[in-house]
C-alpha cells in the first residue's frame, strides 16, 4: 500500500475525509474496527485493520491488513508525512520528573544561540517561534509527524520532544528517528495505567532498547534505574551526575530565590533557576548540548541566561514578604524535591505546603504525598486538584490517610482550591513560603469531563491585592 498516495491518515472515523486512509485501532474505549463502515461511508479509500469486517470489503476500498494496527498507524504517518524524523535532530526525554523543564528549557537554549528549533512537551508545542497547544505529553503518531513536517517546512534543525510511558507502550514514537534519548529519573507515577512499577519501567526502557546505534542515550546514573535504562541499548551512553562521578558533572556552590551557582564540568557558571533537581535539569541540558557538538563555553554562557519553564518553581513575592511557589509537583517524589528546595534556601521562614491529587489517575501516590507535605512542612493545605469524575471529597480522603495522628494540629482541608490558596495567603505569618503545589503551568482546572478556567497566579496576585 502506497500510504502518501491518500489525502489523509487518521484513526479517528470523523476525520475521515474522501481519499483518506483509517485506522482502525483497538482502543480502551472503544474498537476502531467498529467504524471502518462509517469511514468508508465518508469516503476512506484504504484501511488498514488487524481483521476484515465480517461484511467484506468494497471494491473500490484497498485493505491492509496487520498484527497490530497501533504500531502500523505509526509507521503508516511516518511514510505519509515523508519521514520527517530523518530530516533533523530529534531528542527524546524520558523519566518520571523533569521532561518538561528539560525539553522547554532545550528549546529556548538551542534558539538563543540561533537555531532554528521545534517543541513537542506537556505545555505547547512549537514550531520554530509558533506555539500550538498540546493535549497529552506524547502526542498521537499523526500528530506528531504532522508537526515534525512543519518544522522541516519552516527550516528547524533540531526538536525536542517529551516521550512518556505511555506513549511509548502505544507505538505513539514508532518509526521516528531520535538521534539522542536522555533518561532523568524513575520515581512513582502513572500505576493507574502500568500497574506495576516493573512495567512503567519495562516500558520507559523500551525508549532505549530501540535507539538506534548512532544514537547517544544520556543517562542521570544518580538515579538507581538508569544503568537499568541502558542494558540492552545499541546507542552510545553517557552519563552525568550531580553527587558523584560520570562524564559530566554539575555541583552546587550556593542558592538563593534568586538562582543558584553550579559548577559544571569544574566551570562556575550562575543559573536563574534553583533546587537540585533543577541542577539535574540543567546538566542534562548541557550534557545534551555538548554532545550535539555546541561549544561548551558558549553553551554556559547561553545556560545563565535560562528561566524556568512556566509553571515550575515560579516564585511570587506579595506583602508582608510572602513568597508564594506555583509547581507542578504531583508525584511525591517531585513535591519532596520541591519541599527540600524550598527549606534549604529559607530555612528560617514557616514553610506552608497547599496540594491536592489528580482525580482518575494512581490513587496510590495520595497517601505517601501526604507523608511528604507532613515531613517537610510546618502547615499543610490539603484541597482539590483537577478532580475529574471523582468526588473531591474522597480524593482528600484518600490523601488524609496518610498523615499521622500529630498532623492534625497543622492541617487544614478546604475542597475549593481558589478558596485554599486565598486563606493559605491570608493566614500566612509575615515571611512564609507558601507553595501551591499540583498545577503548575495549567490555566484550568478540570472538573467531570470540562474545563474550567482556572489560573493560580492571577488567584495569588487578586489575594496579594487584599494584604496591601
Amino acid at each position: 500500500m502506497n500510504y502518501r498516495a491518500f489525502t489523509c491518515i487518521t484513526a479517528d472515523s470523523r476525520k475521515v475525509i474522501p481519499g483518506a486512509l483509517f485506522v482502525a485501532v483497538r482502543g480502551y474505549a472503544s474498537d476502531g474496527h467498529a467504524y471502518i463502515a462509517d469511514a468508508i461511508r465518508k469516503g476512506a479509500t484504504g484501511v488498514i485493520c488487524e481483521e476484515i469486517p465480517s461484511e467484506g470489503s468494497p471494491q473500490r476500498v484497498e485493505f491492509e491488513v496487520v498484527e497490530n494496527s497501533r504500531k502500523a498507524l505509526a509507521v503508516a504517518a511516518d511514510e505519509f508525512y515523508g519521514h520527517p524524523s530523518r530530516k533533523l535532530t530529534l531528542v527524546g526525554i524520558t523519566g518520571t520528573n523533569g521532561k518538561t523543564t528539560t525539553v522547554t528549557l532545550l528549546y529556548n537554549l538551542f534558539r538563543n544561540m540561533g537555531y532554528a528549533c521545534g517543541l513537542l512537551s506537556t505545555i505547547a508545542n512549537y514550531v520554530d517561534g509558533k506555539r500550538l497547544e498540546t493535549e497529552n505529553t506524547t502526542a498521537d503518531p499523526v500528530t506528531i509527524n504532522s508537526l515534525l513536517a512543519q518544522m522541516v517546512e519552516a527550516g528547524c534543525q533540531y526538536c525536542f520532544m517529551e516521550v512518556s510511558s505511555i506513549g511509548v507502550e502505544q507505538d505513539r514514537v514508532t518509526g521516528l528517528n531520535f538521534k539522542m534519548g536522555i533518561f532523568s529519573n524513575l520515581t512513582h507515577d502513572h500505576l493507574d495505567y502500568h500497574k506495576t512499577f516493573a512495567e512503567y519501567l519495562r516500558c520507559k526502557k523500551l525508549f532505549f532498547d530501540n535507539l538506534p546505534k548512532d544514537a547517544i542515550a544520556l543517562i542521570n546514573v544518580d538515579d538507581s534505574h538508569g544503568s537499568v535504562m541502558v542494558q540492552n541499548t545499541k546507542a552510545q551512553v553517557v552519563t552525568y551526575s550531580v553527587r558523584g562521578l560520570a562524564d559530566h558533572t554539575a555541583r552546587i556552590m550556593e542558592q538563593s530565590f534568586e538562582g543558584m551557582q553550579l559548577k559544571i564540568d569544574g566551570v562556575e557558571t550562575w543559573c536563574r533557576l534553583i533546587g537540585e533537581h533543577n541542577a539535574y535539569n540543567l546538566l542534562a541540558i548541557y550534557s545534551t548540548a555538548v554532545c550535539l557538538g555546541m561549544d561548551a563555553n558558549e553553551t554556559l554562557v547561553a545556560l545563565s541566561n535560562l528561566a524556568s519553564a512556566p509553571g515550575r518553581l515560579e516564585n511570587l513575592q506579595g506583602p508582608k514578604d510572602l513568597s508564594v511557589v506555583i509547581d507542578y509537583a504531583h508525584t511525591p517524589d517531585a513535591l519532596e524535591n520541591v519541599l527540600k528546595t524550598l527549606r534549604a534556601i529559607a530555612p528560617e521562614r514557616q514553610l506552608i505546603c497547599l496540594f491536592g491529587c489528580g482525580g482518575d489517575r494512581d490513587k496510590t501516590k495520595r497517601p505517601e504525598m501526604a507523608q511528604v507535605a507532613e515531613k517537610l512542612a510546618d502547615r499543610l493545605v490539603i484541597t482539590s486538584d483537577n478532580p475529574r469524575t471523582e468526588v473531591p471529597e474522597a480524593i482528600i480522603e484518600d490523601i488524609r490517610k496518610g498523615l499521622s495522628p500529630a498532623a492534625a494540629g497543622k492541617t487544614l482541608v478546604i475542597t475549593d482550591r481558589r478558596e485554599a490558596i486565598r486563606t493559605a495567603i491570608l493566614t500566612a505569618p509575615e515571611g512564609a513560603t507558601i507553595l501551591v503545589a499540583g498545577k503548575g503551568h495549567e490555566t484550568y482546572q478540570i472538573v467531570g469531563h470540562e474545563k474550567h478556567p482556572f489560573d493560580e497566579k492571577q488567584i495569588v496576585n487578586e489575594t496579594f491585592n487584599l494584604l496591601s
